[in-house]
């Protein structure tokens, strides 16, 4: 169905109906609830601090001996949280808070799988971009230098990708 199907279709029902609808799609889909749990108590820094919470302990477990270091717990959570329509700033923070919690665990136990540094590479791009898309840069220039400083002093691999990265900035 095309949305503007779709359009004429809610436009053609009555409120009672369309309010059915919608109950119906809230009780069956647990996507609708979230949004809707979001849009009427966004709790915006609650779920921060949670992504917060569980990216930490991807690299610093509390429960188990070894770290995962999955880049994919992140990206759950930056996705979920533009899904929902979270404060530009916030997501950003979130991208960020990984980059920097990534180089402390790589600070404590040099990584050597290439793949660590690819993803971190992918992520400071990411992040990066969504920065400057957001107009957030002179919120966050500080600490994407200093993501960027420590890359290039632990001479990270995939250097060259931040850097190229970096040079959309000027």
């Amino acid at each position: 169905m095309s949305k503007r199907d779709l359009k004429k279709y809610l436009q053609e029902l009555k409120k009672k109906e369309l309010e059915e609808q919608v109950l119906d799609l809230y009780n069956r889909f647990k996507e609708v609830k979230v949004y809707y749990d979001f849009v009427f108590n966004p709790k915006e820094d609650k779920l921060v601090e949670e992504a917060k919470a569980k990216i930490s302990n991807e690299y610093f477990p509390v429960s188990r001996k070894r770290a995962k270091a999955r880049r994919s717990v992140a990206h759950k959570y930056i996705k979920h949280f533009k899904d929902l329509g979270v404060n530009p700033p916030l997501i950003a923070d979130v991208m960020w808070y990984n980059l920097e919690i990534a180089q402390t665990f790589d600070r404590e136990r040099r990584i050597k799988k290439d793949s660590f540094y690819k993803s971190m590479a992918r992520s400071f791009d990411e992040a990066v971009k969504y920065t400057l898309h957001n107009q957030l840069i002179n919120e966050f220039k500080e600490r994407l230098l200093a993501v960027y400083q420590e890359a290039a002093e632990k001479n990270w691999p995939y250097l060259s990708s931040m850097e190229r990265t970096l040079d959309l900035i000027d």
